[in-house]
């Protein structure tokens, strides 16, 4: 869709531009300026405060185009500030926490790119900015029968505070009793078909004409509970994980023997003879890729289930003292007004007041972009913040 210019003049527009109030919409704005397009971000009021929407003006044609917006937008606020980062823009909401103040708007990512091939069509995606790395999830897979499932729930029994799962997402009917983000996320068809096509799910499955899956969303919300999440998936789910912008551990479970693997198979009693044969196919192809270069970080053999127990735990970095939740609390520090953003060395210098310290003052926060990992459409972690206090010149880590 294309539109006239706007009314504000292009000429001498710097890379970040705050356009201030729409006389229309009554909404603060800011312009990045990307090449050849302006990326406009802010909107009206919506009682909360002000929406984040999204416009592209393009300085070659003319036109005004509004973007497919991915990822998990952020909450309405009072103001923001924008600054560009290559091929993203960094947005800090004035009036909130800086647990929620640090957002990026990812304008030429590879997952920006690629969903603008999928989609024919403009593509931005949002991606909420948190504080150190996180803790990695992990990838579990391995046939049918190999003990996998066995290993898991001894890891959940011994460190509970340690791992979690994800709750999926499905398309059928809640049961009685199941409550919606506890037992599933229930979701209707069409927003999981296109969640799906927008590359928010790591793996789904149609079971019984309904669709069931795992979306990055819920994974990331596991990390951010300060547990490492399991995902126990086959090689398919393992190999979109990789391609993911999350960063799990990836590890594979082998049976000693093709033969071993059958014996179990059958020992369980539970399968016809014709499921038996098909799920031993396709254990030969999963062993096979399983095995092959590069897909897993780490390949065990569980051919005796306590030794194999052992070398997940070695290979997870734990012991019987490690079962502690690494949640991490913040000081409620709010950005009341943020006076500039500037870029030094990769590193964003943030001149803001504040009343969420000892006492009102003026300071800066520094906040290091050099090790951003992730992104949309998930979090993007591995931020450093720190405050500098301008008058005292003593710097410390408040977060």
């Amino acid at each position: 869709m294309g539109g006239e210019a706007p009314e504000f003049s292009q000429d001498g527009l710097d890379e970040v531009s705050p356009i201030g109030l729409d006389s229309e919409s009554g909404g603060y704005q800011t312009a990045v300026v990307v090449g050849e397009k302006i990326f406009v971000v802010g909107g009206s009021e919506d009682g909360e405060g002000l929406c984040f929407s999204v416009r592209i003006f393009d300085k070659s044609t003319g036109k005004w185009s509004v973007p497919t917006v991915l990822g998990m937008k952020p909450a309405p606020c009072k103001g923001h500030s924008a600054l560009l980062l290559k091929d993203r823009i960094l947005i800090l909401k004035r009036d909130s926490l800086l647990d929620d103040c640090t957002w990026f708007l990812e304008v030429d990512t590879p997952f920006v790119r690629d969903q603008k091939k999928i989609l024919g069509t403009e593509v931005v995606a949002w991606s909420k900015g948190v504080k150190g790395d996180g803790l990695k999830p992990v990838v579990v897979s391995g046939p049918s029968g190999v003990g996998k499932g066995t290993l898991i729930s001894k890891l959940m029994n011994e460190f509970p505070n340690t791992f979690g799962f994800s709750v999926s997402h499905t398309t059928r009917a809640p049961r009685e009793k199941e409550k919606d983000g506890i037992h599933y996320h229930f979701i209707d068809r069409s927003t999981m078909e296109k969640d799906i096509r927008e590359g928010k799910f790591l793996e789904t499955a149609q079971v019984h004409g309904n669709l069931y899956g795992t979306s990055i969303e819920a994974v990331e919300a596991v990390t951010d509970f300060g547990k490492r999440c399991i995902l126990d998936i086959d090689v398919q789910g393992a190999k979109s994980v990789k391609a993911s912008s999350l960063e799990a551990m990836s590890i594979f479970i082998s049976p000693p023997s093709y033969e071993e693997l059958e014996k179990r198979l059958r020992a369980r009693g539970t399968e016809t003879e014709e499921q038996v044969q098909r799920r031993l196919r396709n254990a030969t192809a999963e062993i096979e890729e399983g095995k092959s270069l590069g897909l897993f970080d780490h390949i065990l053999i569980n051919d005796d289930l306590e030794t194999c127990y052992q070398n997940l735990k070695n290979v997870l970095g734990l012991n019987e003292s490690s079962d502690a939740s690494n949640q991490t609390s913040t000081k409620g520090v709010e950005i009341q007004t943020c006076h500039s953003l500037t870029e030094e060395d990769q590193k964003v210098l943030i001149h803001y007041s504040s009343y969420g310290l000892e006492k009102a003052s003026n300071n800066l926060f520094v906040l290091d972009v050099l090790s951003l990992k992730g992104g949309a459409p998930g979090r993007t972690r591995g931020l450093n913040v720190y405050a500098i206090d301008t008058f005292s010149n003593k710097s410390g880590i408040y977060l």
